[in-house]
Order: structure tokens, then C-alpha cells, then sequence
């Protein structure tokens, strides 16, 4: 038997042997609209997004919604409407946002390399901090923003050396990570940010990495990031908003994360006990946010035995799903259609069209399966779509997102034409 609901995603459930999201039919919109296919509850995200709100009622508090998560322009109305504020990495996320109705003074711009047109973009637009990860950049964008007769406000995001305790390529709070300025470089540095010209401190941030399960990385990283505001504040520089980053995960696959209005009791609790549980708090949320919303809809082309793996071939790819391939990622698969008992489930490695043997969206899984029929990837809203590719030339799936019994096509399918429109044949001799 196939649990109902489906543990972490209790949107996502049987009825009457066929697999809903909400009240939608999978299988009625994979026919409507072709795989493969994104399918995105708003129950989901706005439950999700309620924890949240729940853990802060009360306290002065901004939910950034960490967009790289899924840039989808519906994805992110849907989150403005709620109030949200936005975590961007680039000038294009900052694009998205306006686009969906985002208001740019709930913006924070992160990362490690922003371009002096970013910055301009940035600050033309009015966002509300900059999020500086190298004592250079604090000089250029000192220097962009005088050149324009403005003081950029900034928060610098600080290394504090904590291990999250996730994949490698996710964790962003260590010594030997891209990100941040060191934990004992951050009172310098703080000082140096106070006397550029172009610049206004604000505040102070911190984001240790993604898809942590356990709270004690979140509460180790607080406890070194408040020894530093103490540390700054008494060199006379005032903080105003602490940053604490998002990075709380999802259950993939049996994963236990603390609920996120239970993580910051907790969290909030030690900032009390501090004397900082009165100042503004911001944190940024993605893949909590949405990571369990979404669904990957994807129609089974070959049966292939072998004689150490049998294969099951599907027509979504690495292009179209890349976290497997990226990460070593798990994602549960299941059928759209209840399969009948009395049919044998077989071990197969669940894999793509693309040409490259990392092309795998699960490996040794129990199906009972028949070319035709079509399956569902879940756990696929966060880090799936926003990093797909057309590689191979294939065209990026179309994605809808339901409410109730009703689903709205929220990005049309990619044409071929529609990937090769910006390149040019050479000029005929």
C-alpha cells in the first residue's frame, strides 16, 4: 500500500487510487499538458510559509523568501501577496521580483559576486540591505553608490565556522566555503564598512547552508553571531536587523527537520535571553518554503532489463530535474495510478533520455510499472525547475499551480524554436 497522504506533502494524495495534488487529478493535467510537468500546490506553500508566521507572531520580524529556491513568477506573486520580502543572488532575480509585484524595500541581495551594474540596478530600484561577502566588495559598492549621491544599506554576512551538517556543495557557513567574511575578520571589517562613504550599516547576516535537519547548527551559529553584534555594538557601530539566513530542510526522504515556528521557539528563546529578542529579525526561507509544494509529472517510455540493473526509462532528464545528478539528490517516485496488487514490482533505476550516465532521477526502486504510464517525482519544488537547463536541446517542461480543484499554467512548455531564437546562422559568403 502506498501511504495517504504522503509523508511530508499531506496536499499530495490518493483518492480513489489516482494520485491528487489538492483536489487536481495528476493524471488529467499530464494529459492536458504533456510531461514533463511541474505541478505546484498553493495549499502547500502558504501552510509552509504560515509556520513561519506562526514562530514570529508578536516580534518584529521579515520573511525573505529565498527566491533561487523557485523563481517561477507565480511563485513569487503568490508570496508578495502574503507580505513576503525577497532573498535575491542577482540582478535578474531582482528583475523577477518587480515583475511579480514585489516591493523592492523587502529586497536583501546576496552573494558572492555582484557586478557594479547589479549594484546600480540595485540601488536605482531601492532594495532594502545589500548582504556584502568580501571586504572588496564593501569598497565598490562604496564607490558605486557615491558615484550615484547615495549610501547603500548593508548587512555583512559572516562566516562563523559552523558545520550544517549537509551535502558539500550546500553548506555555506565553513572556513573552506566561498562565502561570508570570517568570524575574525568581522569587527575590522565592520569598522572599515562605518567609514566608507557610500555606505550605511544596518545589519548583520548569516546563512550556514541548506537542507539542515537538526537545530543545534542553527543555535551554535545565533550564539557565535550575537558574540560578534556585542563585539561591534561596543565599538560604537549600532546593528539594527539580524539576519539569520534560512536553510531549514525538508523531508526528502525520512528526513526529520524541526518544524519552523518549533525551531524558533527555540531560537528565540536564546535571543531573549540575550536582550535581542526585540530587535527586527530577518530570515530567508526557500526550499522549506516550497520544496515539498511541487511534483514532477513524467511518462514512463522504456522497460530495460539488464543484466546487473533493469532500467526504467522516463522522459524527464537531468535537464529537466538536475538535484540527482547535482547532489546525489533522493526523490520518492511514485505511480499516478495506484498499482494493482496482484501486478510484481521489479528494481529499476529510474533514468532519462539525456546522453550521460549521470542522467538518474532514483536508483534500485520497487515499481510495478508498464511503458505508458506515467509517475510522479516529488519533492520537486525547490532546486529543480530554476535549475534545469536545455541541454541536449531540450525544451524546459511547462508548469502549472493549483488551488483546490483548479490549475493555472503559470510558464508555457519551451518550444525548440524557442531555444535557438537569439542565435544567428553565419552570413552566406
Amino acid at each position: 500500500m502506498i501511504p495517504s497522504p504522503l509523508p511530508g506533502q499531506p496536499q499530495l494524495h490518493y483518492r480513489d487510487a489516482h494520485l491528487h495534488l489538492e483536489d487536481c487529478r495528476l493524471a488529467d493535467l499530464a494529459r492536458e499538458h504533456g510531461t514533463p510537468l511541474y505541478v505546484y500546490s498553493t495549499a502547500h506553500m502558504l501552510a509552509a510559509l504560515s509556520a513561519y508566521q506562526r514562530g514570529f507572531a508578536g516580534r518584529r520580524a521579515q520573511i525573505c523568501y529565498a527566491m533561487k529556491a523557485n523563481s517561477s513568477l507565480a511563485v513569487l506573486q503568490l508570496f508578495a501577496q502574503q507580505g513576503c520580502g525577497f532573498d535575491i543572488v542577482s540582478g535578474g532575480e531582482l528583475a523577477r521580483v518587480l515583475a511579480a509585484g514585489g516591493d523592492p524595500a523587502k529586497v536583501i541581495f546576496s552573494g558572492v559576486g555582484k557586478t557594479r551594474a547589479e549594484m546600480r540596478q540595485a540601488l536605482d530600484a531601492g532594495i532594502g540591505c545589500f548582504n556584502v561577502e568580501s571586504e572588496a566588495e564593501l569598497e565598490v559598492l562604496s564607490e558605486v553608490a557615491s558615484s550615484m549621491g547615495l549610501r547603500a544599506p548593508i548587512s555583512i554576512r559572516i562566516n562563523p565556522n559552523v558545520d550544517p551538517q549537509t551535502h558539500p556543495y550546500i553548506s555555506t557557513g565553513l572556513k573552506g566555503n566561498k562565502f561570508g567574511i570570517a568570524h575574525e575578520r568581522t569587527l575590522a571589517t565592520y569598522q572599515r564598512a562605518a567609514s566608507l562613504p557610500g555606505l550605511r550599516v544596518v545589519g548583520i547576516d548569516c546563512h550556514i547552508g541548506s537542507q539542515i535537519t537538526q537545530a543545534a547548527p542553527f543555535l551554535d551559529a545565533l550564539e557565535r553571531m550575537l558574540d560578534l553584534v556585542e563585539a561591534i555594538e561596543a565599538a560604537g557601530i549600532a546593528i539594527q536587523h539580524l539576519d539569520f539566513g534560512g536553510g531549514l530542510g525538508i523531508d526528502y526522504h525520512g528526513d526529520t527537520p524541526p518544524a519552523a515556528d518549533a525551531l524558533w521557539a527555540q531560537l528565540l528563546a536564546r535571543l531573549d535571553a540575550r536582550g535581542y529578542g526585540d530587535r527586527l529579525l530577518m530570515i530567508e526561507p526557500g526550499r522549506s518554503l516550497v520544496g515539498n509544494a511541487g511534483v514532477c509529472l513524467t511518462e514512463v517510455l522504456y522497460l530495460k532489463p539488464g543484466e546487473q540493473k533493469n532500467f526504467c526509462i522516463v522522459d524527464a532528464a537531468m535537464n529537466d530535474l538536475p538535484r540527482p545528478a547535482m547532489y546525489q539528490a533522493y526523490h520518492a517516485i511514485v505511480p499516478l495510478q495506484a498499482a494493482d496488487q496482484a501486478r510484481p514490482a521489479l528494481e529499476y533505476d529510474v533514468v532519462g533520455p539525456v546522453c550521460e550516465s549521470g542522467d538518474w532521477i532514483g536508483r534500485e526502486r520497487s515499481l510495478a510499472v508498464q511503458p505508458g504510464e506515467l509517475l510522479a517525482v516529488l519533492s520537486a519544488g525547490a532546486y529543480c525547475s530554476a535549475m534545469g537547463s536545455s541541454y541536449n536541446s531540450r525544451p524546459r517542461p511547462a508548469e502549472l499551480l493549483v488551488d483546490g480543484a483548479q490549475a493555472q499554467l503559470i510558464r508555457s512548455r519551451e518550444t525548440v524554436t524557442d531555444l535557438f531564437r537569439q542565435e544567428r546562422l553565419l552570413a552566406v559568403q
